[in-house]
């Protein structure tokens, strides 16, 4: 599209100001030409900041402004539904943050009407998009691990930054849906997104906030290949904002530290004076600054991706099917936190995957009765490879 695309922004909180400094900042091509938030004013205020000719208070006005042709849906939960329909009944594009609901019978209202209205919609995980994310998956793809066997994904900072992401209502729950969403979608994207996962056991426990909600929270994930993945979640860690990844394969391993150790390390003893980076704790002693914080967070690739599939006709990397299958991931860890067991994850919608996926099994070796369980070089050179007949169940070296 020559002219770049003409936006509608609902939100002009946090997650707002990181879509529009990445797109006016990085696409100056495409516009965000109304922006509506909660109040008059507050739409107002970011539309004076921001460069943004026209600012509500009525969602319905914004999603109809006739000069815009995308919406992009940056809001509290419990408006995703209704923010994603209003798009589906204008007929236009819709690109909505994370998590897509509060339920996976939410996301599935919205995934049928857009597909109902034929419009072109994407899913804003921006943590699947940053720049050493997708180096590592780029690694992953090319079979530089082998058979992925484990990811664990870990998102921990002190809380949210708003009030609404503490009313359990409004939300959905606490730091599962709210961060676990993540967690979920980078274990997905290591693993296979073609890899049905089929049940999780996890724990969700209030431990130190007076809330109704989860403020931490555990669980692990089983995939039909046997894969297994784990995350962590919790509003309690103090510090700052610790992303960290791990991938284990049966021919490597990747390590991945994205946000608490930048890389930038600095110490002051009076403070900076002003913002750090995001879930910073304080502007004093040692800080851990980010070079450019959309950029690292995923987000200008995040945007490049829908834009450039907007344009091109195609799905995006992340899709409104993702945002649902994440939802009823979410969904069963609940269960298993009630239940205290394994609780099976209920897809009434779901890709065929596009080839057979290989057993976790061991690999034959040339003589098909034996299986190598390992090989290593030792101290003097040589090379030795533990091996099990298949036929007789003996472990042998060679």
């Amino acid at each position: 599209m020559a002219d770049g695309r003409q936006i509608t922004l609902l939100g002009a909180g946090l997650i707002g100001t990181f879509y529009a400094m990445t797109i006016h900042g990085k696409r100056s091509r495409d516009r965000i030409r109304t922006v509506c938030a909660k109040t008059e004013e507050e739409a107002r205020a970011f539309a004076q900041k921001w460069g943004v000719p026209s600012s509500t208070g009525d969602m319905d006005r914004a999603v109809n402004d006739p000069a815009t042709d995308l919406v992009i849906v940056g809001l509290p939960n419990d408006l995703h539904k209704q923010a994603c329909l209003l798009a589906a009944r204008a007929g236009k594009s819709v690109l909505c943050t994370k998590p897509l609901a509060r339920t996976a019978a939410e996301a599935l209202e919205i995934l049928e009407a857009v597909d109902k209205a034929g419009i072109f919609s994407g899913y804003l995980e921006d943590l699947v998009y940053t720049p050493k994310t997708l180096k590592a998956l780029s690694a992953v793809r090319s079979g530089a691990l082998g058979r992925v066997l484990w990811v664990r994904s870990r998102e921990t900072h002190p809380g949210p930054h708003s009030a609404w992401f503490w009313d359990k209502e409004v939300a959905g729950g606490g730091a599962i849906v709210d961060m676990g969403c993540h967690c979920l979608e980078i274990i997905r994207s290591f693993i296979g997104k073609d890899v049905r996962p089929v049940e999780v056991v996890a724990t969700a426990d209030t431990l130190v906030h007076p809330i109704s909600a989860e403020d931490s929270g555990v669980g692990l994930i089983r995939f039909e290949n046997g894969a297994l993945g784990q995350f962590e979640v919790s509003w309690t860690f103090r510090g700052g904002m610790d992303l960290r990844d791990e991938v284990a394969g049966t021919e490597g391993t990747i390590w991945l530290d994205h946000f608490l150790r930048t890389g930038f390390e600095m110490f002051t003893a009076v403070g900076q004076g002003g913002y750090v980076a995001e879930k910073a704790e304080g502007d004093k002693g040692w800080l851990f600054p980010v070079g450019d914080e959309a950029n690292e967070l995923g987000y200008v690739d995040m945007f490049a991706d829908m834009f450039d599939a907007l344009d091109a006709g195609r799905p995006p990397r992340e899709t409104f099917l993702d945002g649902y299958i994440v939802n009823a991931l979410v969904d069963a860890c609940y269960a298993s936190a009630r239940t205290k067991r394994w609780e099976p994850v209920r897809l009434e919608r779901w890709a065929a995957r596009s080839e057979a996926e290989p057993s976790l099994k061991s690999a034959a070796s040339a003589d098909d009765r034996l299986a190598v369980l390992k090989e290593e070089i030792l101290p003097d050179g040589t090379t030795k490879r533990i091996l099990k007949d298949l036929k007789s169940g003996a472990v042998v070296e060679k």
